[in-house]
């Protein structure tokens, strides 16, 4: 681990102990851990999200279409999309209605897949809808990364509410929710991550671990901390907001690790995608502070969803599977 103390005049590392190697984690009852399907339709399968009914619901970013699988039955089904749309990522809300980001064509539909027709609303200034997430309250929030727009969408209205996201092109890009309602925001070509008020749309910038650093997901756990993975200098990190204090630990992969993707599942184990040479998914355990699993993967991973029914993280490949981890059969 790296400790930082965020003072005025930069960053302090104060200790960089060895990295402790992480194990692949064993099958166990009679289930492969970590297992991937081929989706025939190609298009760059990504950013899944799991519906109420347990279909696993994603994108098809340059196939112009969203699906989704069921992993019970490994029955598929298709849905096209508007000509352009380019789709980034989807989310699925209790009433099973789709809403997916337009990234192309500045627009957020909601699919009813009862009928395959979809409701536009378009995005205006937030020119390239991004990451959506939902917040409980009412609101789908979203990213758009090259605009450097974050903004939300009335679910019941459709009202838009977009502000700019920092004063110079920031590239807002993952986006959570904490338990107050406000959004946490990666600024991928900034060394920061963003808070928005949900009140007042006012934002608050916290410094990451030095000014090179660049992060695309964020993640947060119950002890307040913002956690974030480092692309170019291949670590993970963690936000004491309170303070401003950094920490830091090394992935697995090393410098070239290239980490991507970010998501906590139930048990608070952190897991993080490596897009370097070798296609990693990693699990990191906060309280012990060290990477207890490491899977190969058929390709980059860029986004997760957890199915917290059964402890199910899943994801989509650039190789065009879909896939999932057993999340409760690793780490303890």
């Amino acid at each position: 681990m790296r400790l930082i103390a965020a003072l005025a005049l930069g960053a302090v590392a104060l200790a960089t102990p060895e990295f402790a190697s992480a194990q692949q984690a064993p099958a166990t009852g009679g289930e492969d851990v970590l297992k991937e399907w081929e989706i025939e339709w190609g298009g760059r399968t990504r950013d899944p999200h799991v519906a109420p009914d347990g279909k696993v619901w994603f994108v098809g970013q340059a196939g112009n279409y969203i699906a989704w699988f069921d992993p019970a039955t490994e029955e598929r089904r298709q849905y096209e999309i508007e000509d352009g749309t380019n789709p980034h990522n989807l989310l699925v809300d209790d009433d099973g209605y789709v809403w997916y980001a337009g990234n192309r064509n500045g627009r957020i539909g909601k699919l009813n897949p009862e009928t395959g027709e979809a409701e536009i609303i378009m995005t205006g200034d937030a020119r390239d809808p991004h990451t959506l997430i939902f917040d409980g309250r009412g609101y789908v929030w979203f990213t758009s990364q090259q605009a450097n727009h974050v903004g939300r969408v009335h679910m019941e209205t459709h009202e838009v509410e977009v502000i700019q996201a920092f004063e110079s092109p920031g590239r807002p890009y993952g986006i959570v929710i904490d338990d107050e309602g406000a959004a946490w925001v990666a600024l991928f070509n900034t060394s920061h991550i963003m808070r928005v008020d949900p009140a007042t749309m006012d934002t608050r910038l916290y410094d990451k671990a030095t000014p090179e650093s660049r992060s695309r997901r964020i993640a947060l756990t119950d002890d307040g901390r913002v956690w974030y993975v480092d692309e170019p200098r291949g670590f993970l990190g963690a936000i004491h907001p309170a303070t401003g204090e950094v920490q830091e630990w090394p992935m697995p992969g090393g410098d070239d690790s290239r980490p991507y993707a970010l998501n906590r599942d139930d048990q608070g184990l952190l897991w993080a995608s490596q897009t370097g040479p070798d296609k990693k998914l990693t699990a990191f355990d906060p309280e012990r502070e060290e990477f207890v699993a490491v899977f190969d993967v058929s390709h980059n991973i860029r986004h997760m969803a957890l199915d917290s029914r059964n402890g199910a993280l899943w994801f989509g490949t650039d190789a065009n599977q879909v896939g999932r981890v057993l999340t409760t059969h690793v780490g303890h």
